[in-house]
C-alpha cells in the first residue's frame, strides 16, 4: 500500500476561489496559485520575486477535453507573470486563466535548476497527454551536476503530486503510462477487470478504474455512430472520433485506439453504446458476469463487516 503523505494548503483570503498556497512535509517547494483575476495581489507576494516555475492554464476552444498549458520558467517569476497578461498583440498570452508558481522555501533554486526542470516539465506533460502543451518542443539541458540532477528529480515528482491535488491534472500518470511500468497491469487499480458487450452489434469493450478515473482499454469496440437524441454525451462521442481517439468505422463498430480516462462509468458506457447509459449495471466483472455496481456494494459489505469484528 502506497504511504500517505500530508500537504499543507492556505486559502491566503479565504476564499476557495483566491490564492492559494500548498507545501508538502520535508519539501523545500512551495506552491502558489490563484485565477488571472487575482494576478494583481498575487504578483506583490514575496515568492513572485524568487527564481521559479510557472504554469499558465486555460481552456482550449478547439478542445474542450484538454486545457491548454504553457510551462515557463523565470529568476523573477513576478516580472514574468506581467508580460504574461499583456494583450497577445503586446507579446502577451490571451489563453490562461489559471496560474501556478513552484519556487523553493530556502531559495535555494538557480537558474540552471529551473532551467532542468522546465526540460523535465515540459517531455512529461508531453507523454501524459493531458494538456495541448503550447511551449512546443522542450530543451535539453543537461549540463547540471549528477547530484543536482537527482535533486531536480526528486523536486518535480512532488510538483506532480501537488499540483493534482490544486485540481491541475495535467501531469498526473495515466493509466497506459502507469500499468507499463508495473510488473502487473492490475497494479494501483481500483477495480477488477470489467467488460460491457452489446453482442447484436459486435461490441465488446473492456475497462478497469484507476485512481478515480475509469479507463476504456485500446481495442475496446463501440458503435459506429451516437444513436440517441443530441446532447448528453454525443458532442463528447464526435469529439473523440474527430480526435482519433476512436477509430474510423470497421464495420459495425469503431475502435478505441489507445486507453482513454473517462470520468465515470456511466460516461465511459455511452460512448461505448452510442446512447445514454447507467454504467454500474451495464459493466459488468469479468469471470463472474456480477455488474460492477454488485462489486462495488459487496466490497464496501465486507469492509463494514470486517469493522464490526471484535479484535
Amino acid at each position: 500500500m502506497t504511504q500517505g503523505r500530508s500537504i499543507r494548503l492556505f486559502l491566503v483570503d479565504g476564499t476557495p476561489n483566491g490564492l492559494l498556497t500548498a507545501e508538502i512535509m520535508n519539501w523545500t517547494g512551495h506552491v502558489l496559485t490563484g485565477p488571472r483575476s487575482k494576478l494583481s495581489e498575487l504578483v506583490q507576494r514575496p515568492e513572485c520575486g524568487r527564481t521559479g516555475i510557472y504554469f499558465l492554464v486555460g481552456p482550449d476552444p478547439d478542445n474542450s477535453l484538454r486545457p491548454l498549458v504553457y510551462i515557463g520558467e523565470s529568476d523573477d517569476v513576478g516580472t514574468r507573470l506581467k508580460q504574461h497578461n499583456r494583450p497577445e498583440d503586446k507579446g502577451g498570452k490571451d489563453f490562461w486563466e489559471k496560474v501556478c508558481l513552484v519556487t523553493s522555501k530556502d531559495q535555494n533554486l538557480t537558474k540552471a535548476h529551473v532551467k532542468y526542470l522546465e526540460s523535465l516539465l515540459i517531455q512529461n506533460a508531453g507523454q501524459v497527454g493531458r494538456c495541448k502543451l503550447i511551449n512546443g518542443t522542450a530543451h535539453e539541458y543537461i549540463n547540471l551536476p549528477e547530484s543536482d540532477r537527482a535533486d531536480m528529480a526528486f523536486f518535480m515528482e512532488q510538483i506532480r503530486t501537488v499540483l493534482p491535488v490544486l485540481g491541475l491534472d495535467f501531469l498526473r500518470e495515466s493509466f497506459g503510462n502507469k500499468a507499463k511500468a508495473e510488473p502487473s497491469d492490475d497494479a494501483g487499480v481500483d477495480s477488477p477487470r470489467l467488460y460491457m458487450q452489446i453482442t447484436k452489434q459486435g461490441i465488446q469493450a473492456s475497462a478497469q478504474e484507476y485512481e478515480g478515473e475509469f479507463i476504456v482499454m485500446q481495442g475496446s469496440t463501440t458503435r459506429v455512430d451516437w444513436v440517441a437524441q443530441p446532447g448528453g454525451y454525443g458532442a463528447l462521442f464526435a469529439q473523440l472520433c474527430e480526435e482519433g481517439v476512436l477509430s474510423e468505422p470497421e464495420g459495425k463498430v469503431r475502435r478505441f485506439t489507445k486507453d482513454f480516462a473517462f470520468s465515470s462509468p456511466s460516461a465511459a458506457g455511452a460512448i461505448v453504446a452510442g446512447y445514454n447509459v447507467n454504467g454500474r449495471t451495464t459493466w459488468k466483472v469479468d469471470g463472474s458476469g456480477i455488474t460492477y455496481g454488485e462489486w462495488q456494494d459487496r466490497q464496501v459489505s465486507a469492509a463494514a463487516a470486517a469493522a464490526a469484528a471484535p479484535e
